[in-house]
């Protein structure tokens, strides 16, 4: 992989990782689509590996915007382990939300971790659960009454928020999507939907992108590594701008602008698969 694919990916991962459109799906297509992942034998478990550790560039995007409110919630949490006297407050709540909602996707990840490297990644499924679960995103979006806030949530709601972000081991579905699906179902407001999701994300992501990357980092080879790290870089800076503008956007505005991409890129896709354009 030479650099400028290595950035263009990056700016892939990074646009698309906090969006409700599976960062996870445009990076496949755009592997197909740059034959990256038809090279040489063995190259499909390296790209996987690739894509996972720049996962590591969007994640730290989250931990440096969202670092006040993850100081004070580990901060809270680590103090209502220590004082069982003291009522739990809001953000110790939080911690063991985040730490509940997180266990449904280590499980299923950890279980179906072959399959999911392998016979899931595949255009057909990909274009697919774009249409799908974006027309899920944009239903839940239209019904949902949207005047919950954070602080509202229950160990129940933290339980069905995790089994949201379990079906983004489903390429095509989104993290961010399902969890903001389940939340719009449940009454939260677009802005605590999405700001959950990206809190809640923090540990599956960080754990399955510095276990991918310690468990075939010898698949890639020296100017990989490099690639690897120029794409971490550019998923970074491109993840925290979409952040920032994402949340601000939510106080506003609507996914249907994601809903239509989604059914726009899932619809493409099956017909070029469907014309023997694209290989699945």
């Amino acid at each position: 992989m030479n650099p400028f694919d290595a950035l263009l990916l990056g700016l892939i991962q990074g646009l698309t990782e906090f969006l409700p459109i599976s960062s996870s799906a445009h990076l496949q297509i755009a592997a197909s689509l740059m034959h990256l992942d038809v090279a040489a034998p063995g190259q499909k478990n390296a790209l996987t590996a690739f894509i996972a550790t720049i996962q590591l560039g969007t994640e730290a995007a989250v931990l440096i915007y969202f670092w006040r409110d993850i100081v004070r919630i580990v901060s809270a949490w680590g103090k209502s382990l220590v004082s069982r006297k003291q009522p739990v407050s809001q953000d110790a709540k939080l911690g063991w939300l985040i730490i509940i909602g997180s266990i449904p996707v280590v499980v299923i990840g950890l279980l179906f971790k072959d399959f999911i490297e392998t016979d899931l990644r595949n255009l057909w499924v990909i274009g697919v659960s774009l249409i799908v679960f974006g027309l899920i995103l944009g239903y839940a979006d239209r019904i949902g009454n949207r005047q919950l806030g954070i602080d509202k949530l229950t160990p129940a709601h933290g339980v069905l928020f995790g089994l949201g972000q379990a079906l983004s081991v489903i390429p095509g579905v989104s993290r961010s999507g399902g969890t903001i699906s389940v939340g719009l179902f449940l009454g939260y407001s677009r802005q605590a939907a999405a700001r959950y999701s990206f809190l809640l994300a923090i540990p599956a992501v960080l754990a399955s992108g510095l276990l991918e990357f310690a468990t075939s980092y010898k698949l890639l080879s020296s100017a990989d590594l490099v690639a690897t790290a120029i794409a971490t870089a550019m998923s970074f800076a491109v993840g925290f701008a979409v952040i920032v503008v994402l949340l601000r956007y939510l106080s506003r505005g609507s996914f249907l602008p994601f809903v239509l991409w989604r059914v726009l890129v899932g619809s493409t896709i099956l017909v070029l698969l469907g014309f023997g354009v694209l290989s699945a």
